[in-house]
C-alpha cells in the first residue's frame, strides 16, 4: 500500500510543508513496520488519534490503523530517552505561540525529533521534496530557532549544536565555523 500517496488524497494541504512532513513521518513509519500500527515517539495513542484527524481528516476510513504500545517494541531505542526528550524540549522552548495550538506544536516538536534520530538528511527523513519545505516549517513553527541559524547549517547539524552549547559543551574544533576543516561537512550541500 502507498501510505503516503493515501494520506496526501485526505490533506487538509497538498502544498503545507506541515502536512507534507507529517505524510513523510507517518508513511516512513508505516512503511518501516509493514503493518498498519502508527507509533509516533512522544505521542499516546490519543494524540496520534488526533494528529491525523486535524491534518488528514476522513485517513481512519481508507486507512484503517491500529495505535500504540504494539509499535512500541518494534520502532524504539535506537537513541537514550534523554536525548529525544532535549530535542523536543528545545522545539518546545522556541516555539510561536501564533502558529498554532500546545497540542499542534506537541505534535510537530516529537514528530520532528522523531525525525532528527533518523540517519539521513532531516528533509530526508521528512520525505519533503527539498530543504526549503523544512525550513518552511521551522520558520513557521519555531521562527526564533530558525533565526539562530543564520549561517545556513544543516539542520539536524544545527539542533545538535543548538543542544550542545545550552549544556555548555563545545565539541566543534574552533570557535568560528568557517575557520573548521570540517565546514563542508556543517554546511555543505545536501
Amino acid at each position: 500500500m502507498d501510505y503516503h500517496a493515501t494520506l496526501m488524497r485526505y490533506a487538509v494541504s497538498t502544498t503545507d510543508a506541515t502536512v507534507l512532513a507529517l505524510a513523510g513521518l507517518i508513511s516512513a513509519a508505516l512503511d518501516e513496520t509493514g503493518e498498519h500500527i502508527l507509533f509516533i515517539r512522544g505521542l499516546a495513542t490519543d494524540e496520534a488519534r488526533w494528529l491525523l484527524v486535524r491534518w488528514f481528516p476522513g485517513v481512519d476510513r481508507a486507512l484503517p490503523l491500529e495505535f500504540g504500545a504494539a509499535a512500541v517494541d518494534s520502532q524504539s531505542g535506537s537513541c537514550d530517552d534523554d536525548e529525544f526528550e532535549d530535542l523536543v524540549t528545545l522545539f518546545k522552548s522556541h516555539a510561536d505561540p501564533s502558529a498554532g495550538t500546545t497540542i499542534e506544536v506537541h505534535c510537530i516538536s516529537n514528530v520532528l525529533a522523531c525525525a532528527c534520530l533518523k540517519e539521513e538528511h532531516l528533509w530526508q527523513a521528512l520525505r519533503l521534496p527539498s530543504r526549503r519545505e523544512l525550513s518552511a516549517l521551522l520558520g513557521h513553527w519555531f521562527p526564533r530557532l530558525a533565526e539562530k541559524n543564520v549561517l545556513g547549517m544543516k539542520w539536524k547539524k544545527f539542533f545538535y549544536k543548538q543542544l550542545c552549547e545550552r549544556e555548555g559543551w563545545f565539541v566543534c574544533k574552533v570557535p568560528i565555523c568557517s575557520d573548521c576543516r570540517d565546514f563542508a561537512d556543517c554546511f555543505g550541500p545536501e
